[in-house]
């Protein structure tokens, strides 16, 4: 009788954890880069419809569909609501329909590079307020000196503009601290889910004002609503998806870099050339941005925009990433 013995098979070998890198990386990558340009896009979309709709009609119906695409997408159960939730919920609207409307106000007015730009203070203000590193302390006063930079004294120089971007940012910050509690209280979602359709309505009155006192047209409808689906279906699937295949460190180094996105579009897209020393103050907020993001958090957690109605944890702003 013949004795079969088998085998052992082969074990593939494994790959060195240090030089292993996760799959789809590239995919992630193109993900990400699709977000940002979307966010971008949506906002210098935005701009074109500001001639006749004004920055508060645009908001208006911006809200509204990034409304109808969270509402739809995420079905928040408002029933089920407890007023301590019901607090937090109108707090994050109040955010929200702070921070667009400041942001695209100081898009009007000082280009959609620089409003961005400082707009990105509110989340690194936050990040660097709860550490103290070295590092970051150097990244803060890096920030600081780019801030001074975009200020500086020119015959162009709005200051109402740079007021309008910095309370973005700081109802960005705000937005991070009051969702960091909701999250606490709500699953998943249902917190920015439900602030956006609430700040949908707030923006109700004010739509109707916009669309009676101005000679509204079907293309600027048509921008107002694209910069909807732009800045909040489009980067919120994008996130989403990229997150599946980046690290959630490397996430937050990349997405850091919106700003030059910003200021890329506007120069594309709007026609807003920005001088050398502009484009240098930019670069030093991206670089402290992505020295702050790339640190470890605890959990594991990115300290971003997390749950933006124009950017849930982020997976997906934005606020412009945001509802």
């Amino acid at each position: 009788m013949t004795t079969v013995t088998s085998q052992p098979r082969p074990v593939p070998a494994t790959a060195d954890p240090a030089t292993a890198r996760p799959p789809g990386r590239l995919a992630g990558v193109v993900l990400m880069t699709g977000s940002a340009a979307s966010t971008q896009l949506g906002a210098a979309t935005a701009a074109l419809a500001f001639p006749v709709l004004g920055p508060a009609g645009v908001v208006a119906i911006r809200q509204w569909v990034a409304a109808a695409v969270l509402g739809t997408a995420i079905r928040p159960r408002f029933a089920s609501f407890t007023w301590p939730q019901w607090r937090l919920v109108l707090a994050l609207a109040v955010v929200f329909a702070t921070m667009n409307l400041s942001l695209y106000a100081a898009i009007d007015t000082i280009g959609l590079g620089l409003a961005v730009t400082l707009e990105f203070l509110g989340p690194l203000s936050v990040a660097l307020a709860a550490s103290r590193r070295g590092t970051d302390l150097g990244s803060a006063l890096v920030a600081a000196a780019a801030v001074v930079v975009l200020a500086r004294p020119r015959p162009a120089t709005s200051y109402a503009g740079i007021a309008l971007a910095l309370l973005a940012a700081a109802c960005w910050a705000g937005y991070i601290l009051v969702n960091r509690a909701a999250g606490a209280r709500l699953p998943g979602s249902q917190a920015p889910a439900a602030a956006a359709c609430l700040s949908a309505l707030l923006y109700v009155p004010v739509g109707i004002w916009a669309l009676a006192s101005h000679p509204v047209t079907a293309t600027a409808l048509g921008r107002a609503a694209t910069a909807g689906v732009l800045c909040s279906a489009v980067p919120m699937t994008a996130d989403l998806l990229a997150l599946r295949r980046v690290p959630a460190r490397f996430f937050g180094v990349f997405m850091s870099a919106n700003p030059v996105f910003a200021a890329l579009t506007g120069l594309v897209v709007l026609g807003q050339s920005l001088p050398t020393a502009d484009w240098l103050a930019i670069a030093a907020i991206v670089a402290a941005n992505a020295v702050s993001a790339s640190r470890p958090q605890p959990g594991g957690r990115y300290r971003g925009r997390s749950s933006v109605p124009h950017r849930s944890a982020r997976p997906w702003p934005r606020p412009g990433r945001r509802g």
